[in-house]
Formats: structure tokens, C-alpha cells, sequence
């Protein structure tokens, strides 16, 4: 069956929240280590996440989540034509040069534009809106991504061709459950793969950068200190020694001392060095200064999920554990709660995360269609939810 047209899937002028998923060519590990050759391409990873970040302050597209593996990556994007419209003509050519500047500098930066190349820019009325569409387009966003990286891994192998397989694969999610569970599936990646036990030793992933900024302010929070402001960088303010040990706090403590004291790792959490450019996880934090705080590194300060980050580190804690071992037990009475807010089922959610493709292929797949896939019936409920609800904006 031919894959949906692009169009049909992904609608300029609209909030949507897409997950992305694009391979390697062959699927061959051209992002890690590979075995045919012997060489170890890691540091594309490395390349494919400051690519995301760029992006992340440069465009109307926010970064919910994502996982870079050996073979292809996974994000979770949010397209906010919203934001985009609230920009200057100014801002709109400013933005665009930073993407695709006419003139650049020896070392391949932006070279700094001219007065009269602003003002030629400016008076193209026509090209000032396709820019503005297209500074909110997840299609462009993901091919500012590949093309990328298809051209600076072509040139350090010396040769030409296809690096990626072939166009991303889009999928919409419409709700809060799908959402959720997609989160979970991209930030459970790498433990699903073998290559990562803990999701604390998941590298590259939007789960290790917030647990990480988590970690840090737990350690400050030991110490009794605090940044100045909002915009302040929880990674560069030197710990004591005696504090270093406590930035490797296991996620489950640090979700039980988010819990104690909300307001303090609300401002390190949403502002951290290492997760400030991703879209805060909760829709309303506790503190609601820090979504007031400007801040260059992402289209804006809003939220996605019904939930604190402390609550979604907790259920995606329990997750993996039962991925892990291979078991089903039932959820602690910290997470149970979860599942009634959310009316998911919760002896289906661990297997709706990981089948999570398979079961949602497609936001245009009519409900009857994936109701014959799934007999169970708490499994008909769970996507019947997640198919009838508008996107999440």
C-alpha cells in the first residue's frame, strides 16, 4: 500500500504534533558504530541533536522529544503557526538568513547581512509569506535536519548518494494518551534496542537532557542554591565537591524531590542548560513565572502534556522496568492515578508503548481499521480514544 501523501498528513496554518521518524540508507549504522567497516560514527548523533537545538531557536517549530539511535532517529515536533504570525517582517528575514544566508564566512556561519540585502529581502512581499509559512512547516524543519547531515557526513566519507533512505514518515498524534505513549516510545528507544539499560544512560535522548538538568538542580537544591533568574544555567554554577555525588541521583529520587518542592525545579527544569531548548512537558506548572521568562532557545514556553515532570518520570521509570524484566505487575499507587486522569487502561500500557507504530500507524487511518488489529477490548477503547480526539494545540 502506497505510504499517505505528505499533504494529507501534515497542514500548514494548523497546531499539529507530529512524530518523525527518518533511517539511513540500508538502515546501515551511519550514525554509530559500524561493524562492516570498523569505524565509529558517534559524533553524528552528536551532530543530528545540536541540528535539532539550531533549528529549535530559529524556527516556529518546538521539539517535544526525541532519540538519535546508530541507524535513524525519532522526534516529536510541534509546528506553532501561532507564534509564527506574532513575528515582524524584520524577524521573519533575520530568521530565514540565519537558515539559508546568500553569503557565509570562511568557517560556513552566516556571514552578517548588509543594509541593502535586508532591504532587497523586505521588499518581496511574496517571499516574505512563503518564509513565514515555511519557518512553521515541520516538512521544512525535517529537511533543514537531513539535508544537513546528509551533506556533512557525504563530505567526511568523500563521497555522494543517498545518506537517509528516503522522506521522513510523519505520524499526527491527536491527544493527550497518544501523545504520552509516543513520548514514552521515543524516550524508551535505546533500552528497547539493548543498547542502554537505565533511562539514565540513554544518550541522546530529550529523556536523558531533562533528567540531567533534574539531577543538577537536585544537587543545588541539597546545597541551598538557586539561580538569580529564570534564564540562569543550572550547569554552569559551580557544586561543591561534596555535592557532585548527588547529581547522580537515580530518576526516582529526583521525582519524589520535585514533588517536595515544585516551585524551585520549575525554573530548573524548563530553563536547564542541557533541556532548555525542548517544549516544557506540563501544560501548567506550579510556578508560573518561569513560562513569563523570555527565552531565545525555543519558539516559546508552552507545555504539552496534562502532567509534571516528576509524574512523567515516574510512569516512564515503571515503564521501562517492565520492559525490562519482561513482566507485567500492576502500577504503584504513585503512578495508578495517572491512568484514571489520562482514562487509559493500564494493563495495556506498557504493550500501546511499545507497539506504539504498529497500532497507530497513521492519524488517517479510519478507527474501524484499527479496531480489527486489536481484538482485545480495552485495547478497542484505548484507540478509539486516541482516534476520535482533535490535536492537542
Amino acid at each position: 500500500m502506497a505510504r499517505p501523501n505528505r499533504r494529507d498528513v501534515l497542514t500548514d496554518g494548523e497546531v499539529q504534533i507530529v512524530h518523525c521518524v527518518n533511517r539511513c540508507v540500508r538502515r546501515a549504522f551511519l550514525c554509530g558504530n559500524d561493524a562492516l567497516t570498523g569505524r565509529n560514527y558517534d559524533h553524528r548523533r552528536q551532530m543530528i541533536r545540536h541540528r535539532l537545538e539550531f533549528l529549535a531557536g530559529i524556527m516556529a517549530i518546538e521539539v517535544l522529544g526525541y532519540s538519535i539511535l546508530s541507524n535513524h532517529f525519532h522526534t516529536i515536533l510541534r509546528s506553532r503557526p501561532d507564534v509564527v504570525r506574532t513575528w515582524s517582517d524584520e524577524e521573519i528575514v533575520l530568521k530565514w538568513w540565519m537558515l539559508c544566508p546568500a553569503r557565509r564566512n570562511h568557517d560556513g556561519s552566516p556571514a552578517q547581512p548588509t543594509d541593502h540585502e535586508l532591504r532587497t529581502l523586505l521588499a518581496n512581499r511574496h517571499g516574505i509569506k512563503e518564509k513565514r509559512r515555511r519557518l512553521s512547516s515541520i516538512s521544512w524543519c525535517m529537511r533543514f535536519v537531513c539535508e544537513r547531515i546528509a551533506r556533512q557526513s557525504n563530505r567526511e566519507d568523500n563521497c555522494t548518494g543517498r545518506f537517509w533512505e528516503g522522506r521522513f514518515k510523519a505520524q499526527v498524534l491527536q491527544n493527550d494518551a497518544a501523545i504520552l505513549a509516543c513520548l514514552q516510545y521515543v524516550d524508551l528507544n535505546p533500552l528497547r534496542a539493548g543498547i542502554a539499560r537505565t533511562i539514565e544512560d540513554s544518550d541522546f535522548t530529550s529523556v536523558q537532557d531533562r533528567i540531567r538538568d533534574l539531577q543538577y538542580a537536585v544537587a543545588q537544591h541539597a546545597t541551598g542554591a538557586a539561580p538569580s533568574d529564570a534564564t540562569s544555567s543550572y550547569a554552569s554554577d559551580p557544586l561543591p565537591a561534596a555535592a557532585l555525588n548527588t547529581a547522580q541521583a537515580p530518576v526516582s529520587d529526583c521525582a519524589e524531590a520535585m514533588a517536595t518542592d515544585q516551585n524551585h525545579f520549575d525554573l530548573a527544569v524548563e530553563h536547564g542548560s542541557r533541556a532548555g531548548w525542548l517544549s516544557p512537558v506540563p501544560l501548567e506548572p506550579q510556578q508560573q513565572a518561569v513560562r513569563v521568562a523570555s527565552t531565545s532557545r525555543r519558539a516559546s514556553n508552552k507545555g504539552f502534556l496534562a502532567l509534571e515532570l516528576g509524574e512523567y518520570l515516574q510512569l516512564l521509570d515503571w515503564t521501562a522496568c517492565q520492559i525490562s524484566t519482561h513482566q507485567r505487575n500492576a502500577p504503584p499507587d504513585q503512578i495508578s492515578p495517572l491512568f484514571d486522569r489520562l482514562e487509559i487502561p493500564a494493563e495495556l500500557w506498557v504493550d500501546s508503548v511499545l507497539n506504539f507504530r504498529r497500532w497507530f500507524r497513521s492519524a488517517i487511518i479510519g478507527p474501524e481499521t484499527i479496531l480489527n488489529r486489536n481484538q482485545n477490548p480495552a485495547a478497542k477503547r484505548l484507540v478509539l480514544q486516541q482516534t476520535s480526539c482533535h490535536t492537542q494545540a
